[in-house]
């Protein structure tokens, strides 16, 4: 615990994990999880069944992430802590960090906290927390010019995305990104691209914005109405669709749908290829699937469990996780579903707060408990602790017996 710290920037820990363990246990793991999942992931209470996703919860980059956090917190128990935004994008856990005193920056990448600090504060002595999602190079080279000592988070598999997007960057290929244009990761991820001399990037939200990249490139759109359709954060400064849609890298934020990932990429090869003919194909696009392993195994799982015949999802999640929102998506096609932010959101059996797909606005729901014999399926996003999930199963089950 003495021993002085030489490296500015740790990703590997303290070797405290099992210190931090019984606190972590207590915040956030679940005996009852551990039990439904013991029985084939199902619980039955008269006429009620929850049926869990197969995969659901946090991820090994979560786990790793919170892990180094509350590390960090034990290493440094005299020293101001930082996070440069929400460790992961679940309030319970934010909320945690904070009650550790834990605070948090005002960055460009996120909007600032209530109370947040300037990042002109950190002093040599401070410690700074980078999140999962990462943060852009120019926010990481203010920090390290402030030489604190940095304890970065970032998950392997966005790490995985920055290098392809270096690559591309290196090579002369702009990188197209699918993301949410003010997403943490996609902000870090755009800015691997930008570090390079000449690098750029373009950030489309879905393949609706994908279409619009593909009829440039068959010289169906024009210059400016092509511009008109992004917003300034969403391409690298002074981009030219001109000459910058010529030679095309595809990468995406981990968190999104991943068939949705690829149908994009699948567009764009396509409209290359009827451009410049097959020949050049290979000069002109770079695709490589980057979609997290964890997010990947989630969906499936929402996917088969919504197949199955379940009467309605609840899917449990902070209200700006990407993940959670497209197992909402996923569940939505399927049967009624809903995503709730923890179990204060569930009132009644008559009466629900969530955040329907596609919509920003929270809304309120009706009879949405059906009286009768029902199977109720329940995932949780990867940023989306067991325990948080364990009281909005037993608020189910309380609304169901009222």
């Amino acid at each position: 615990m003495g021993t002085e710290i030489k490296e500015t920037v740790i990703r590997r820990g303290f070797g405290l994990k099992e210190e931090v363990r019984p606190l972590l246990e207590e915040n956030y793991r679940s005996p009852l999880i551990e039990k439904i999942k013991s029985s084939g992931y199902e619980l039955r209470e008269g006429a009620l069944t929850i049926r869990l996703a197969r995969e659901f919860g946090f991820c090994y980059g979560v786990d790793r992430a919170v892990d180094l956090a509350y590390e960090t917190r034990k290493r440094f128990p005299d020293r101001t802590i930082y996070l440069t935004s929400e460790i992961i994008h679940n309030p319970r856990v934010n909320h945690k960090l904070n009650e550790l005193g834990i605070k948090f920056l005002n960055t460009k990448q996120t909007l600032a906290a209530p109370g947040a600090f300037s990042m002109d504060e950190v002093r040599e002595e401070d410690v700074v927390l980078i999140p999962a999602f990462g943060t852009p190079v120019s926010d990481l080279d203010l920090l390290k010019s402030r030489k604190c000592i940095l304890v970065d988070t970032t998950c392997g598999s966005v790490i995985a995305v920055w290098r392809r997007v270096e690559q591309y960057a290196k090579d002369g290929f702009t990188s197209i990104i699918h993301g949410k244009v003010n997403h943490e990761e996609t902000r870090a991820t755009s800015s691997r691209a930008t570090q390079f001399p000449n690098g750029k990037f373009l950030v489309v939200r879905d393949k609706e914005q994908a279409r619009m990249v593909c009829d440039f490139i068959r010289g169906q759109m024009t210059k400016e109405q092509f511009l008109n359709e992004f917003s300034p954060e969403a391409t690298s400064l002074a981009f030219n669709p001109d000459f910058d849609l010529g030679r095309v890298g595809c990468a995406n934020q981990t968190t999104m749908l991943s068939s949705e990932s690829l149908e994009i990429a699948e567009m764009i090869r396509l409209a290359l290829q009827e451009k410049y003919g097959r020949e050049e194909l290979p000069k002109r696009f770079r695709h490589f699937d980057t979609i997290c392993s964890a997010t990947q195994d989630r969906q499936d799982a929402v996917l088969e469990l919504a197949r199955a015949g379940v009467d309605l999802m609840v899917v449990v999640g902070g209200y700006n996780s990407s993940n959670t929102g497209h197992l909402l998506e996923i569940s939505s096609e399927f049967c009624p579903a809903y995503h709730v932010r923890d179990a204060r959101e569930i009132v009644s059996k008559d009466k629900i707060h969530h955040k329907p797909a596609h919509q920003e606005e929270i809304v309120t729901s009706r009879n949405w408990l059906p009286a009768r014999a029902i199977q109720v399926g329940v995932t949780g996003g990867a940023s989306t602790p067991d325990r948080v999930i364990e009281e909005v199963i037993l608020k189910i089950l309380e609304c169901a017996k009222a």
